[in-house]
C-alpha cells in the first residue's frame, strides 16, 4: 500500500501538476496586470485593518483570517519541506519554490477573492467560503462533481499526519534520545496520543477559537524563528552571496539531481513550494471565505501576502541555513533531521532546543486550523450537523502520522493536494473575468475617496 501511495504521488506531480499551477498562476499573474507588484503597499493598509468592519457576514476578521491561513502555511512545510526539496533537488529547488511563491501571490488572490464572492451557506445557514462554493454558486450545478472530487481530497489529505509525524521524530532526537527516554514504537503511540489529547482543546471549541489561538501563536512563532535564523545566518553572513548565487546556477542546471536534469529540479520546488504556501490548492479560501468582509478585492489582497510570507520569507530563511552550515552536502538525514543538523551545527547547545520549540508551535498551530479545513470539506459532503464527526476522525489520525513513515506520509499528502488543485485551478480560471472586473471597480472607487 506504501509504495502505491508513493507511486501515485510522483505520477500525479509529474509535468501535468507543474502546467497547471506553475502554468495556471503565470497566467493569472499576468492576467492581473502584475497585481501582487504593484498593490503589495495598498495589501499592507488592508492588514492593519485599516478597511475593518466588525459588523459584515462572516465568522471573523480579515487579520485572524490571515493568521489562520499562515498558521497552516509557516509551518514544518518551511522547515521540513525546505530540507526535503533540497535533498531531492539540491539548492536550484529553492529557486523554483520562489517562483512558486510569486505566481502563488496572484493564485492566492483569485482564489480568495473568489471565496468571499460566491459565499454559499451550509445546512445550519452558518456563511461558509472555499472552492467548493466557488464552483457550486460561481460556475453552476453542473459543475458540482468537481465540487465533491475537492471535498474528498480534502476530507483526506487535510489531516495533519505530516505534522505529527516530524513533530514525534524531533521530540525523540531532542527530548528523549539523548536521555536514553526512546522506547521506539512505544514512544510513537504515546507522543501521538499526547498530541491528539493538545489539538483536541483547541479544536473542539471552533473556528472563532482556532482563530484566536493561530493569532497569538503565528507572531510569536515567526518572531522565535527569525531570530534563531538570523543568529546562524550572522556567523555565516560572508558566504550568504555565495549562496545566492549557487541557488540560482543550480536552478538552470540541476547539477544536484542526477543527470542534471532541471526539470526534475522544477518539479521537486514547485511542489515543495504547494505544500508549503498552499496556492491554488484551495484551502486558504477556505478560511478567508469565513471573513467579515464583503469587498472580495480586499481579501484576496490579504490573502496574496500569505505566499510571500511563507515562501519568500520564511521558507528561505530555512534554506540558507541549511547550506551555509553545508549538512545538506555530508548528512544522509532528510526532513526535520537535516534541518536540526544545521541548526545544531549554527548555535551548538541551544540550537536544536531553539528549533525544537519552534517545531512545536508551528506543529500545533498548523494542527489547529488543517482541522478546520478538513470540517468545512466534510460539512459540505454530509452537512454541518454530521461535520462535529470529522473532529474525532481527524484526531485519531494524529496517532497514526505518529507512527508511519515520512516518505508514505510525504507521498500521501501530496497525492491529495494534487487532486484537491485540480477543482480549484479550474474554477479559479474559468472566473478569472469576474475577479478582474471586482478588480478595476474597487481601485476606482478607491480613487474616488
Amino acid at each position: 500500500m506504501g509504495d502505491f501511495i508513493i507511486d501515485f504521488s510522483n505520477w500525479i506531480w509529474d509535468m501535468p501538476m507543474l502546467v497547471l499551477l506553475m502554468g495556471g498562476g503565470l497566467i493569472l499573474f499576468i492576467y492581473s496586470g502584475f497585481l501582487p507588484f504593484r498593490y503589495f503597499g495598498h495589501a499592507l493598509k488592508v492588514v492593519r485593518g485599516k478597511y475593518d468592519n466588525q459588523n459584515m457576514p462572516g465568522q471573523i476578521s480579515s487579520q485572524q483570517a490571515l493568521s489562520a491561513a499562515i498558521a497552516a502555511t509557516v509551518g514544518l512545510g518551511n522547515i521540513s519541506g525546505v530540507a526535503i526539496a533540497i535533498n531531492m533537488g539540491g539548492p536550484g529547488a529553492i529557486f523554483w519554490m520562489w517562483m512558486s511563491a510569486f505566481v502563488g501571490m496572484a493564485t492566492k488572490y483569485f482564489t480568495c477573492s473568489l471565496a468571499i464572492m460566491f459565499r454559499g451557506k451550509d445546512t445550519s445557514g452558518e456563511i461558509q467560503g472555499g472552492p467548493m462554493y466557488v464552483i457550486e454558486h460561481g460556475m453552476g450545478p453542473k459543475w458540482k462533481p468537481l465540487a465533491i472530487l475537492f471535498s474528498v481530497a480534502g476530507v483526506l489529505g487535510l489531516l495533519s499526519i505530516f505534522q505529527a509525524n516530524q513533530l514525534t521524530e524531533v521530540t525523540r532526537s531532542v527530548m528523549l534520545e539523548p536521555y536514553g527516554l526512546d522506547n521506539g514504537e512505544s514512544t510513537k503511540w504515546i507522543l501521538g496520543i499526547l498530541m491528539m489529547v493538545a489539538v483536541a482543546a483547541v479544536i473542539l471549541g471552533g473556528i472563532q477559537r482556532i482563530a484566536a489561538v493561530a493569532s497569538k501563536l503565528v507572531p510569536f512563532m515567526v518572531i522565535l524563528y527569525f531570530g534563531t535564523v538570523l543568529l546562524i545566518m550572522f556567523q555565516y553572513i560572508e558566504r550568504v552571496p555565495e549562496m545566492f548565487l549557487l541557488i540560482i546556477e543550480d536552478a538552470f542546471t540541476g547539477n544536484a539531481v542526477m543527470g542534471g536534469a532541471v526539470g526534475a529540479v522544477m518539479v521537486i520546488g514547485a511542489r515543495r513550494a504547494a505544500f508549503s504556501n498552499e496556492a491554488g490548492i484551495g484551502t486558504a479560501p477556505m478560511v478567508h471565505g469565513a471573513s467579515k468582509n464583503n469587498e472580495p478585492v480586499r481579501e484576496g489582497l490579504i490573502a496574496m501576502l500569505g505566499p510571500f510570507i511563507d515562501t519568500v520569507v520564511v521558507c528561505t530563511l530555512t534554506a540558507f541555513v541549511i547550506l551555509l552550515t553545508g549538512v545538506w552536502e555530508t548528512s544522509e538525514n532528510n526532513g526535520v533531521q537535516l534541518t536540526l543538523q544545521a541548526f545544531e551545527m549554527g548555535l551548538p547547545g541551544v540550537g536544536k532546543y531553539l528549533l525544537m520549540l519552534a517545531v512545536l508551535v508551528f506543529a500545533l498551530s498548523t494542527m489547529f486550523t488543517y482541522s478546520y479545513y478538513g470540517h468545512k470539506c466534510f460539512n459540505y459532503l454530509f452537512g454541518a450537523e454530521k461535520a462535529n464527526y470529522y473532529n474525532y476522525f481527524y484526531l485519531v489520525t494524529i496517532v497514526a502520522g505518529a507512527v508511519v513513515s515520512l516518505e508514505v506520509v510525504v507521498s500521501f499528502i501530496d497525492g491529495m493536494y494534487a487532486i484537491m488543485a485540480i477543482p480549484t485551478m479550474i474554477s479559479t480560471i474559468y472566473l478569472a473575468p469576474k475577479v478582474k472586473a471586482a478588480t478595476k471597480d474597487y481601485f476606482a472607487r478607491m480613487k474616488g475617496e
